[in-house]
């Protein structure tokens, strides 16, 4: 009567024999795929920079269409920051909310023209952000204003460039200023198509006096971080000598491109291989 239990029991044993070889193997099994996460956490790449695209005036982002499909194909975010171009202070921390709310991880800032000083003004707010990039760009110094670089390489007449446009909630004397016809192909736009230029002369954003007259602050970005500048030998926007001596100032990696203002528009590859560098950290 006693063999059904001796046998149960046996059977019982064997049970839990089999079942802790299988917990063995499976704890060997998952250890194994915990190292192999380890090994492949370490060679995975790390995620690519965000490229932060800030326009400047009498233009928008998408002067740097060419530009950001390039970048995008290598592997790039890309994100446009709509530039208000109502005032330098107000930008800047206009910039750096964007820049706490729309992005995550390192961070390169391009800025073309205006944009330059604004980018240099808010790059300091997010520690994420670790170059600067400037494509024909204003990099103003504490206390100066873009007129007062502007007027550093010969007078600059107002009247012969800019339509004035009274705007609501205008402080007294402000206006937006809007390129003249007549100045913003040679000047502006040199270099490009007349259906290019065309184009953009259509679409134009203004951009206040007060703000191209108002003073860069102490917070530079440019002394701490590094920069690349993109300087186009064509410019009648800004002088190829104002815009060297202000690369050569912030200590920057010059690359010079035949463009007029526009470099972003006429050689988007080179534009877009150095904003690559700077992603890259590399001179």
């Amino acid at each position: 009567m006693n063999k059904p239990a001796r046998t149960l029991r046996g059977a019982t044993r064997r049970i839990l024999t089999i079942a802790a070889g299988i917990a063995t193997v499976a704890s060997v099994a998952l250890a194994g795929t915990a190292n192999a996460d380890s090994v492949t956490d370490r060679h995975r790449p790390q995620a690519k920079p965000t490229v932060v695209i800030v326009h400047g005036a009498w233009t928008d982002a998408s002067s740097f269409t060419a530009v950001e499909k390039i970048l995008t194909k290598d592997g790039y975010p890309v994100l446009d920051f709509a530039n208000p171009l109502r005032s330098l202070s107000g930008d800047s921390e206009y910039l750096a909310s964007f820049l706490a709310a729309r992005t995550t991880g390192p961070v390169v800032l391009v800025g073309h023209s205006y944009g330059g000083a604004v980018i240099s003004e808010a790059a300091l707010s997010d520690p994420d952000v670790k170059s600067l990039v400037y494509v024909d760009a204003f990099v103003p110094a504490e206390g100066e204003s873009l007129l007062d670089l502007l007027n550093s390489a010969g007078p600059v007449d107002p009247t012969q460039l800019f339509d004035t446009i009274p705007y609501p909630g205008a402080p007294e004397g402000d206006v937006d200023l809007y390129l003249k016809k007549d100045a913003f192909g040679p000047g502006f736009a040199n270099g490009l198509s007349k259906s290019e230029q065309a184009s953009f002369y259509a679409k134009q954003r203004p951009i206040t006096f007060s703000a191209v007259n108002e003073k860069a602050s102490a917070a530079e970005a440019w002394k701490t971080l590094p920069s690349w500048y993109v300087a186009g030998t064509q410019d009648a926007s800004i002088p190829l000598a104002l815009q060297l001596q202000m690369a050569e100032r912030a200590g920057s990696t010059v690359t010079e491109v035949t463009a007029g203002h526009l470099a972003m528009v006429k050689e988007p590859k080179k534009v877009a291989k150095v904003i690559e560098a700077a992603a890259n950290g590399t001179k």
